[in-house]
């Protein structure tokens, strides 16, 4: 399986939040499409089939993500 480039994943997480946080599912079309399109680019370069593992698989190929860190997994410790 071909790889994205580190800056090609942090651009499309930084996409994603963006319009995540604009409420981009709520708008209108164009900001739907936009949110889905960047969804389904995320989810292909990382080879996975929904957003949210394609958000973990994409964070864990960033420069100072540590491969065994599950972190993003577990429970806070403010959750225990």
């Amino acid at each position: 399986m071909l790889m994205a480039h580190p800056a090609v994943l942090s651009d499309l997480i930084q996409q994603y939040e963006a319009l995540t946080a604009l409420r981009a599912g709520e708008g209108d079309e164009s900001a739907r499409r936009r949110l889905a399109d960047v969804s389904y680019t995320l989810c292909v370069a990382t080879g996975t089939r929904d957003i949210d593992a394609a958000l973990v698989a994409a964070r864990h190929r960033l420069p100072g993500a540590r491969p065994l860190d599950d972190s993003l997994a577990a429970p806070s410790a403010s959750a225990r």
